[in-house]
């Protein structure tokens, strides 16, 4: 096999990247300035189509609502799909900087909401674009075939499920390694992230629907108040993880959000609770909606709720399964990053709370490896900063955050265009 780590490839990798990056911030910047919602990517999809096109790509468009699927057959050898995720998120940008978004888009529902890229999936866009710029330029280098996608809709947990049903693994060819790459306001711009086995954590979202008996507030004897049941039910399941959960097992159940009442002297109907549930194993989170579910059926009893209005816990997402990156094909890559950046560039990380429908890729049968790694995004000096004053990096999702372009972009476009090298190097 031909090792993808020479320094003549390595060379010519450095000198496409450098040659494409100055049409790839132009990009970028573009793409943070004008974002779009889940489910509603058909300007980034669009461009996405035309760049894959230009390149000599097979595209098909609309797959899984506003997907795009762009194949490159490059002689004999194995196949590699490639993810990059379309989609921005509801926040007014407050970052300052000079592309910063003051977009309002419309939503699925068809409202008016301001929208950024506050997780920086316009730098996975971008991304894509130059991994593909560069493996097209180096065809020479590898034989295989490179399945590249812009999946929409990762921000609600959809996206990657709705592509594999339209058929991304039986209309298209099916991938022998899965890769995609995160930026990070975590690490330092251009550094490498990677984790083998449970990454990100597989998340479900749950609604309570908490009901009462309404009645005067002057006489709650003749009511069942819903506001008290659920301030119980609140309390009651932050013991599932500190007296369920096995001591040292990661699992997290957060109440998001509550909403209920309609006056001070009105015991109202109703309350609605939103919860977000996190582990890294799937046995744990079937314990969590158990447990969930148990805790609000018992206190309801205790209370005295007639039977015709117990609480009813329903998800309001679909879940999103752990993301765990195949413990082979991480170690291979690892190396390949760590010959390519150095090993200052390259950190282990440990796994995170946030949820990723890259997952998706790695659950079907038979099964596909997959691996996903952070890029770092911050600025150098906002960590400097941070130490001096105690005042935390701005997170992912953060209406604060926006990538350094460079070195983000290069490191992202170098990364994984080093690991479908050395995939598909020529034997």
């Amino acid at each position: 096999m031909l090792s993808a780590a020479t320094p003549e490839v390595r060379e010519a990798v450095k000198h496409r990247v450098d040659a494409e990056y100055a049409s790839l911030e132009t990009i970028y910047k573009d793409l943070h300035a004008h974002p779009e919602l889940s489910f509603m990517e058909v300007k980034t999809a669009a461009l996405l189509a035309g760049e894959f096109r230009k390149l000599g790509f097979e595209v098909t468009e609309k797959v899984g609502n506003t997907g795009v699927v762009a194949v490159l057959k490059n002689g004999p050898g194995l196949t590699v799909l490639v993810r990059g995720d379309m989609d921005a998120l509801p926040l007014k940008e407050t970052s300052g900087v000079a592309y910063a978004s003051t977009a309002i888009v419309k939503n699925l529902s068809g409202q008016d909401q301001p929208a950024m890229h506050a997780c920086a999936h316009d730098t996975h866009v971008t991304g894509l674009i130059g991994t593909a710029r560069v493996l097209v330029a180096l065809k020479d280098k590898w034989s295989g075939t490179l399945v590249m996608i812009g999946q929409p809709a990762e921000e609600i947990g959809s996206g990657a499920h709705a592509m594999l049903a339209d058929g991304l693994y039986t209309r298209f060819p099916r991938p022998d390694f899965a890769l995609a790459l995160h930026t990070s306001a975590q690490q330092p711009a251009g550094e490498i992230g990677y984790g083998e086995g449970p990454f990100l954590a597989g998340v479900n979202s749950l609604d309570i629907l908490v009901r009462g008996v309404g009645g005067h507030g002057s006489a709650p004897h003749t009511a069942k108040d819903p506001i008290v049941l659920a301030a119980q039910i609140v309390l009651a399941l932050q013991t599932i993880v500190s007296r369920e959960v096995k001591p040292g097992v990661p699992a997290v159940v957060t109440v998001g959000a509550i909403h209920g009442g309609l006056k001070r002297n009105i015991i109202s109907e109703e309350v609605r609770l939103e919860l977000t549930l996190r582990a890294y194993d799937d046995k744990v989170m079937e314990q969590l909606v158990a447990s969930v579910r148990r805790i609000c059926a018992g206190t309801a009893q205790a209370a005295g709720v007639p039977e015709d209005r117990m609480p009813v816990v329903t998800f309001a997402e679909e879940p999103t399964p752990v993301t765990v990156n195949e413990a082979a094909l991480t170690r291979r890559l690892t190396g390949v990053f760590t010959a390519w950046l150095g090993a200052d560039r390259v950190k282990p990380m440990p796994p995170i709370m946030g949820g990723e429908d890259f997952s998706e890729y790695g659950r079907t049968t038979p099964h596909v490896p997959i691996c996903i790694w952070w890029v770092g995004g911050m600025a150098p000096e906002k960590f400097e900063e941070s130490k001096r004053t105690g005042v935390p990096v701005p997170s992912n999702h953060s209406p604060l955050f926006a990538p350094v372009p460079e070195p983000t972009l290069k490191a992202a476009v170098t990364s994984m265009t080093a690991a479908v090298l050395d995939l598909l190097a020529k034997k």
